[in-house]
This record gives C-alpha cells, structure tokens and sequence, in this order.
C-alpha cells in the first residue's frame, strides 16, 4: 500500500510535465507555422539588396517576437525533456 502510493506520487509529476510539454509542442508548432519565410524566390533575390538599402523592414517587429518566442518555448522544452528523462530514469 505504502509503495503504490509513493510509486502514484512519483507519476503525477511526470504526467503533468508531459501535459506541459504536449502544449509547448503544440504551441512550437503554431508559432513555426506563422513566421514568414526568409527566402522570397528569386524576386526576393533581385529586389532584396534594394530593400535593406532603403530600410523597408515592414512586419519585422512581428517577426521578430515570434522568432523570440519560437527560442523561448524551444529553450523550455529541451529543458522540460531534460528533467522528464532525469524523472523517469529515477523512477525505473
């Protein structure tokens, strides 16, 4: 009784880590998929030296804290496997 309680309390951490990590997946996921894409083709090509020699960066802000995000949460769920495998390695 004692050890199917500890064994119970030593799971709930690794299930609600791996709830958390399922969010961040989902969430690395949806923010990928919304940051525009650096190579225009080749008319981003041709046209790409004039645009950064006249500044125009329109929508770089967005780009910006989505790609900020995107480290963030990819950051996090390196660490989150990390501390999963440490948890499950502990309780094998």
């Amino acid at each position: 009784m004692i050890f199917a309680l500890a064994s119970a309390l030593a799971t709930t951490p690794i299930y609600v880590l791996g709830g958390i990590l399922i969010a961040l997946a989902v969430a690395l996921i949806v923010l990928v998929l919304m940051q525009s894409g650096k190579d225009k083709g080749l008319s981003g090509t041709i046209a790409g030296g004039a645009e950064t020699f006249f500044g125009k960066n329109k929508g770089s802000t967005l780009d910006k804290i989505l790609s900020k995000l995107t480290i963030v949460i990819s950051v996090a769920v390196v660490a989150i496997v990390i501390t999963l495998i440490i948890l499950i390695t502990k309780a094998v």
